[in-house]
């Protein structure tokens, strides 16, 4: 499974589903968009350490970019952005999914709607309260 920015970020703020969907997990994927955009929200050097122990802790695999995501993801930004605002950051997350085959887990499935071959799993974030 790969698993989208946003969940991530729910579970660094403690809410219980994410805890229960990343935790029940044996290991899972990001792809490095994801890895740079959660470096990219941490407010000091402590809090990234705590981010790199967490991917160790998850067992977290960061898939990189290569020559098929990249191709993918121009493909679908070209198909898809003036019609559906498809976005640099989503079109290179999904194009990890569908390049290694993998379900993406996401609470924001719309941004994902328009790549075809890309298996959403949706996630919800438990209610506030």
């Amino acid at each position: 499974m790969l698993v989208d920015t946003d969940v991530l970020v729910w579970y660094m703020r403690g809410d219980a589903r994410a805890r229960a969907e990343i935790e029940g997990q044996n290991g899972f994927a990001v792809s490095v968009v994801t890895y740079i955009e959660l470096i990219q929200g941490m407010r000091n050097k402590r809090e990234l350490s705590a981010l790199r122990g967490a991917m160790r802790q998850w067992q977290a695999k960061v898939l990189y970019l290569d020559q098929e995501i990249s191709t993918r993801a121009a493909g679908y930004v070209e198909e898809h952005f003036l019609s559906q605002s498809l976005q640099l950051a989503d079109a290179l997350i999904g194009a990890t999914a569908v390049t290694h085959r993998l379900p993406l887990l996401t609470g924001d499935t719309r941004h994902y709607q328009v790549i075809s071959g890309l298996q959403v799993q949706r996630f919800r974030p438990a209610p506030a309260g």
